[in-house]
């Protein structure tokens, strides 16, 4: 049955006003404030969804919880099969059912496309979404490869239309909270070394049906998916300066079809920082990141998805030595709790919808978020060039 908490949106009157999240930790308490979020009463920015892939199932509650989004349409390739979806995840009554994804994009009233479909139908259908004036919120990978997201990118800024990707622990307050520890010359100092980690187990159905194991849907595999997330927390503790080099790790696995399904790299920068990572479908998951910095340390162990919704930690160190003994550490980590007042994806919708309401009042559309999604391409290139070419040095493309 319909989850009633999908279909009740609550309200987050306080969403439109200035607000502060507080930070506890074992040291000290203090605040992050958040951009204003647009009234509740101007009408709320429509979003359609292209496509019933079981991520749209997330989205529809987060557009729904969202105080600026309407969850008004969706597509798939039967309207029996689109129907069936909007049943099942409480879309409200007023909301339009489309048997085509070609019969969405003409629907006028519709300003956002969320689109979960396979890598593979990226280009075409996204760039269809930016000739129609489509404002576009993608599933990560963004692309096959560099190249094509360069053409959707043209696409976009030629039809004044938002791109971002669907990396949703972007949003999260913690990670405002982490990337102010990362840049506080004091606590952190200079980034010398980053560590990520993002694995799940997947069950025989998955690495048999799932499209993420599919050649002619989502080839890059693993790498796309996993990996995708530990390259973007990689390049946002380097504050998006890109590596020079990604060389992948020997022992990649591969599906009967040449899909990884495991891998690993590491990546190197001209000024000697390093970072790895390792992304699967077959190990326990894990999900996390470790910063290295000249006088601090960042932990965090859930950074793709939070062990709860309404809160997330991280651990910073600073000047971290043995005490007199060296049977422990001085000073201790402090432990940072973020409290959530919303779930990441939907803080995602909510800014994706602030952008496109700026841009119906006449700003230009956002280069911040494309321009991150380039980068986390082109070191996905890379690292798949090394896999390919027996795990030699990749340079990354610019």
């Amino acid at each position: 049955g319909t989850n009633p908490f999908w279909t009740t949106k609550p309200n987050y009157s306080f969403f439109t006003n200035k607000h502060t999240l507080f930070t506890v930790s074992s040291s000290l308490t203090h605040s992050l404030t958040f951009p204003q979020m647009a009234s509740t009463e101007e009408t709320p920015i429509r979003f359609g969804i292209l496509g019933c892939a079981e991520i749209a199932r997330k989205l529809s509650r987060a557009i729904a919880l969202a105080p600026n989004a309407d969850l008004y349409a969706v597509a798939s390739r039967t309207i029996e099969k689109a129907k069936a979806f909007a049943s099942s995840n409480g879309f409200p009554s007023h909301a339009k059912i489309y048997g085509s994804y070609d019969s969405l994009l003409d629907d006028p009233e519709i300003d956002v496309v969320y689109i979960p479909l396979p890598t593979s139908l990226h280009l075409h259908w996204a760039v269809l979404a930016a000739k129609k004036k489509k404002h576009i919120l993608l599933e990560k990978p963004v692309a096959l490869n560099a190249s094509e997201f360069d053409t959707i990118v043209e696409a976009c800024e030629s039809n004044g239309v938002q791109l971002m990707d669907g990396t949703m622990w972007m949003h999260h307050p913690r990670t405002a909270a982490m990337r102010e520890f990362l840049s506080d010359s004091n606590r952190f100092g200079q980034l010398k070394t980053v560590h990520t980690i993002f694995t799940f187990a997947a069950d025989p159905d998955f690495l048999k049906n799932d499209i993420r194991v599919k050649p002619d849907l989502d080839a890059l595999g693993a790498l796309g998916d996993a990996g995708w997330y530990c390259i973007r927390s990689i390049l946002w503790t380097a504050n998006y300066e890109l590596p020079k080099k990604a060389v992948a790790m020997p022992g990649a696995v591969f599906n009967d079809h040449g899909v990884i399904i495991a891998c690993g790299a590491s990546l190197h920068w001209e000024d000697g920082k390093v970072a790895t990572f390792q992304c699967s479908f077959l190990s326990n998951m894990a999900m996390d990141i470790t910063a290295v910095g000249s006088k601090g340390t960042l932990h965090v162990n859930d950074f793709v998805i939070p062990y709860q919704e309404h809160e997330a930690h991280f651990s910073a160190a600073t000047e971290s030595w043995f005490n007199e003994l060296v049977t422990g550490w001085v000073p201790k980590p402090s432990k940072h709790i973020i409290a959530a007042d919303l779930p990441q994806e939907t803080r995602m919708v909510c800014e994706f919808s602030n952008l496109v309401r700026a841009i119906k009042k006449g700003s230009k559309p956002e280069k911040h978020w494309p321009t991150i999604s380039r980068k986390t391409q082109l070191v996905i290139d890379a690292v798949k060039a090394s896999v390919d070419k027996g795990f030699e040095p990749v340079e990354v493309g610019n």
